[in-house]
């Protein structure tokens, strides 16, 4: 236990649970015992008390920063509380941003989830930065398809980045949780929406009216999809179902521009000059992963044997990034189709 009031001040609680005692017996010294005391020790008392708390963040610190153990879901607050059938390998609370960076480096429930979006993050980040600067990719329209292809990278980027740091901090607080929680979800929506840019402008590079109307409507709904991902509800377990619905609704919404396409073009040309099987295998992916993620499957059927590896979440993540890389390879192709037209458009076609 600390020093009280006229002991010895050079020695520190051996104990975890000692420090704390020691640290509320200083904060709850007695009125009555203040008026007896001796007026040396009253006039200490301020700089005990701060030397106590000093000593006791300090210990906190030290514990979350590198002596920290993974506990099981049982004994986790309520707001870390998330998927009921990871039973153990979570983090504690840890106060500190430092302390939450280090646990990158350790195995938990959150190991596969920062890590898969965090190589995600830093292979578009780069692969983006070689498509708008390269000067061995091709453009009809230089400025108009580097700005289509740095949306596509943006939302990618965004996304990638926003959930590695939210998996990587959300056991800080509840409120730092909350905070990046939103901003992992509206990276979700960016990468959708910027998911759609490159396709609509090459599909329908011929047809600026309709190329202008979906991407109108697409920019409002993920800006509804922001709005409504911005209540501290919407992160909690039993909105699960919900999240996934929004964004899978968002995604969905593909729909009627890819019919529309398929109506003008054929499917034949539409699946060898527009690239539709690549739009299908990417939604497919994005498809599967939001049910696994929804469904919890397989921690599901087998609780505490997915609590490190291969549980839904980080399915989730890896169909991601795979869908992301299907999508870019499909609208590159696109590009490359446009680009031996030479930016010629006929009447027989859409694109």
């Amino acid at each position: 236990m600390g020093p009280l009031l006229g002991e010895d001040n050079s020695q520190q609680g051996a104990e975890v649970g000692a420090e704390p005692a020691g640290w509320g017996a200083a904060a709850q010294w007695g009125a009555e015992e203040l008026d007896d005391a001796d007026p040396v020790r009253v006039l200490t008392l301020p700089l005990q008390a701060q030397q106590a708390m000093g000593r006791m963040e300090e210990f906190v610190f030290k514990v979350w920063e590198g002596r920290w153990r993974v506990i099981p879901y049982d004994v986790l607050p309520d707001w870390l509380k998330d998927n009921d059938f990871l039973l153990h390998g979570h983090r504690p609370p840890m106060p500190s941003f430092r302390a939450c960076f280090r646990s990158i480096f350790r195995l938990h429930t959150e190991t596969g989830n920062i890590w898969t979006h965090l190589i995600g993050f830093l292979f578009f980040l780069i692969l983006g930065i070689g498509y708008m600067f390269s000067p061995n990719v091709n453009y009809v329209a230089p400025v108009q398809e580097r700005v289509v292809f740095g949306m596509f990278f943006l939302g990618a980027t965004l996304c990638l980045c926003f959930s590695w740091l939210f998996h990587t901090v959300y056991c800080h607080s509840e409120r730092v949780s909350r905070t990046f929680s939103k901003l992992d979800y509206s990276g979700i929506t960016l990468l959708i929406v910027g998911s759609f840019v490159p396709w609509l402008y090459y599909s329908f590079y011929c047809s600026p009216q309709p190329q202008l109307i979906y991407l109108i409507i697409v920019c409002a709904l993920g800006i509804t999809a922001i709005t409504v991902s911005q209540s501290d509800h919407f992160s909690t377990p039993q909105y699960r179902a919900v999240r996934a619905g929004v964004f899978l609704g968002l995604g969905l919404s593909g729909l009627v521009p890819t019919l529309h396409f398929l109506l003008a073009e054929g499917p034949v040309r539409a699946a060898r000059a527009g690239q539709v099987g690549w739009l299908f295998l990417m939604a497919l992916l994005y498809i599967l992963g939001a049910a696994l993620y929804a469904a919890r499957v397989p921690e599901r059927f087998f609780p505490g044997k997915c609590d490190i590896w291969f549980n839904s979440h980080q399915i989730f993540h890896v169909l991601v990034v795979a869908g992301a890389g299907v999508h870019l390879h499909g609208v590159s192709q696109l590009q490359a189709f446009r680009f031996s037209l030479g930016g010629t458009c006929t009447e027989s076609t859409v694109l």
